[in-house]
């Protein structure tokens, strides 16, 4: 065998082991929560610092969105169901002006916390250009999960599960 043949042989496997040992050494798939600040509509104030231990579910809604207007009693269900469990909903409305959603939320009520945009730096974070978007935040802060696009309830009830024991428990009574 040729010496250049041999080199070539040599960096392959080289690049080759390497790159295993990248993907053994690499991440658990555990991406931690970029640091936020909320303010829902109600004054109360949410950071990486206020969730600690709890699950939360991070809701990006428009209110020209059907489909988002579908799910939303979805949202408020979990929120109902799971509130005293350690899970905070957090339903973020993108881009649009307080008297806006205040209107639409007279005509479609909500009882998870409401977060506007000026009030937060979620939206931009997780990059939420379609709508519905979930994001859920696990009890350690990392990313548990997203769900880009509507998908029923009980996905999000699996969605909230992933993330933490507890709640795979309150699902599989459910």
């Amino acid at each position: 065998m040729s010496p250049r043949k041999t080199t070539w042989i040599a960096a392959c496997a080289a690049i080759l082991l390497l790159a295993a040992f990248c993907a053994h050494a690499g991440p658990d798939g555990k991406e931690p929560a970029p640091h936020f600040n909320a303010r829902t509509m109600d004054g109360e104030k949410f950071n990486n610092d206020s969730i600690k231990g709890k699950v939360v579910l991070l809701e990006f809604w428009t209110t020209w969105c059907g489909y988002c207007l579908d799910e939303a009693p979805y949202v408020d269900r979990i929120n109902r169901d799971y509130g005293n469990k350690g899970v905070l909903v957090l339903a973020v409305n993108v881009a649009e002006s307080k008297k806006t959603v205040k209107k639409y939320l007279e005509i479609h009520p909500r009882s998870s916390r409401i977060v506007l945009t000026d009030d937060t730096n979620l939206a931009a974070m997780y990059e939420a250009t379609v709508y519905p978007i979930y994001v859920v935040i696990g009890r350690d802060g990392n990313i548990a999960g997203t769900q880009r696009g509507a998908a029923g309830e009980e996905t999000l009830r699996e969605l909230l599960a992933s993330a933490d024991a507890e709640l795979r428990s309150a699902s599989n009574l459910r």
